[in-house]
């Protein structure tokens, strides 16, 4: 009779790391990738060019629609009001905020090309259902506030250049989000074609500014320059913390993470360390050119503003009435005006083209483009239709304050998940941040959520005060 011989039970499947995702796969994720992002201009333009010029143009592209969000309506009002109340003291904040979306915006390409997901995507693909939901509805809010500061910021140059009332301004915004649907559909470059035309159209208007008020250049590259003043004047320090707040967008990174991958690189170890590489290269020249602008307004508002005693110049409209007769040139203001309107549009283009793709990617789910474009800008426009019915103008310009604030609190959540996802060697394989990176990468994210929870604080203890 033969023996039975006992067969020994199963071991237990070892318990996740702790602080792991349960169930995590080998390469790092909870789930398997689905569809791509922006899947109908998913890898449509290619970059197979032997001559590096011509490469590089290839990739450019992605880096200036990100830089859009860095020279929006929002970043107006706080850049105006330092340069009239504080003069140049506070461009070194604009120079250091600017440096951290350097590096932010960085991380978000580098997380697109190298596991071919959006920061979106990456999110549900880490975390746990309920956890992943929430990241997406205060992501929805976030957007939502930034597509009401674009509405705003739009009807105030329609107010401003053709005298149409605020209110039926904010309606007319409603129909040109199908301009994103429109252009898509003619190819993702004429989209990325436009945007840069709009923003040169914001640089040329600037730099006639910047002529026509003649700052003195030693005081300028003074104000480059970071003092101790700015944590010793309370105001100071809160003006800063808003013109950082209204400089870093959280959707920028969901849209920068997605967009890059419209590019045809190789799919190994290679392309995608080239495409990592111009696709920095890119978002550093056009964060360059976001960094001028926003230089340039409050350069213009302290060489005008500031020098002649108008410090409580905050709101737009206050602007554009005082640079005509100050600058002693007619037009002036115009030009300002139209300035607006171009950043209020390519805004436009922008944002709801990030409203696409947080919602494809958290939720799986594919709306028709112009169903949720649609709901994004209704989102907008009723608050701001309400308020500005009831309010008027000055109305508006408190919803515009609110709307960096609602931006400043929803930051961190797609900051830390950025640092996080791309420091994670079992993620990014070779492509992980080095150590210096991730330790930089680090404090630039607590930085951000210290000084944005200090706004936040002071900006609450102000309304109830």
């Amino acid at each position: 009779m033969t023996p039975v011989v006992p067969v020994a039970a199963p071991l237990p499947a070892p318990l996740p790391a702790l602080g792991s995702p349960t169930g995590a796969k080998p390469d790092g994720w909870r789930r398997a990738r689905n569809a791509p992002s922006l899947a109908e201009v998913h890898r449509t333009i290619s970059v197979n060019h032997k001559q590096w010029y011509k490469k590089m143009l290839a990739f450019a592209g992605p880096g200036y629609l990100v830089a859009v969000g860095y020279m929006d309506p929002g970043n107006w009002a706080t850049d105006l009001a330092g340069g009239s109340r504080f003069g140049y003291a506070l461009l070194s904040v604009i120079l250091i905020s600017n440096l951290m979306a350097v590096l932010l915006q960085g991380l978000a390409s580098k997380l697109g090309i190298v596991t071919g997901r959006d920061l979106a995507q990456a999110c549900r693909d880490h975390y746990s259902r309920p956890v992943a939901l929430f990241h997406w509805v205060i992501c929805e809010i976030a957007i939502a506030a930034c597509d009401l500061a674009e509405v705003i910021g739009s009807a105030i140059a329609l107010n401003l250049l053709f005298h149409i009332p605020i209110t039926a301004g904010i309606l007319i915004t409603g129909f040109d989000v199908m301009l994103v649907l429109v252009l898509q559909q003619k190819g993702f470059r004429i989209l990325e074609a436009l945007v840069v035309a709009l923003i040169a159209t914001i640089g040329a208007c600037f730099l006639f500014e910047l002529i026509l008020a003649r700052p003195a250049l030693a005081d300028v590259a003074r104000g480059f320059i970071p003092t101790t003043e700015l944590f010793t004047n309370r105001e100071q320090l809160y003006i800063g913390i808003g013109i950082l707040g209204a400089t870093v967008m959280p959707h920028n990174l969901y849209l920068h993470s997605s967009i890059v991958q419209t590019r045809r690189y190789e799919e190994t170890a290679v392309g995608k360390r080239e495409a990592v590489r111009y696709a920095f290269l890119d978002s550093t020249i056009a964060l360059s050119l976001a960094l001028f602008i926003n230089a340039a307004i409050l350069i213009v508002a302290a060489a005008t503003f500031y020098k002649t005693g108008h410090h409580e110049v905050a709101e737009i409209q206050d602007a554009h009435q005082l640079l005509t007769p100050l600058l002693g040139v007619g037009g002036a203001s115009t030009v300002f005006a139209l300035a607006l309107l171009a950043s209020g549009q390519n805004s436009t283009l922008t944002g709801t083209l990030a409203g696409q793709i947080v919602m494809e990617g958290f939720l799986d789910l594919r709306l028709r483009p112009w169903v949720r474009r649609l709901i994004t800008r209704g989102i907008a426009i009723i608050p701001a239709v309400i308020v500005s019915a009831m309010s008027g103008a000055s109305g508006t310009a408190r919803l515009l304050v609110l709307s960096q604030v609602i931006l400043s609190l929803q930051l961190s959540f797609a900051v830390f998940p950025l640092v996080q996802f791309t420091s994670d060697r079992a993620k990014m394989g070779e492509f992980a941040n080095a150590k210096w990176l991730k330790l930089l990468a680090w404090c630039v994210a607590f930085v951000i959520a210290g000084l944005n929870l200090w706004l936040l604080v002071q900006t609450f203890r102000g309304w109830w005060s």
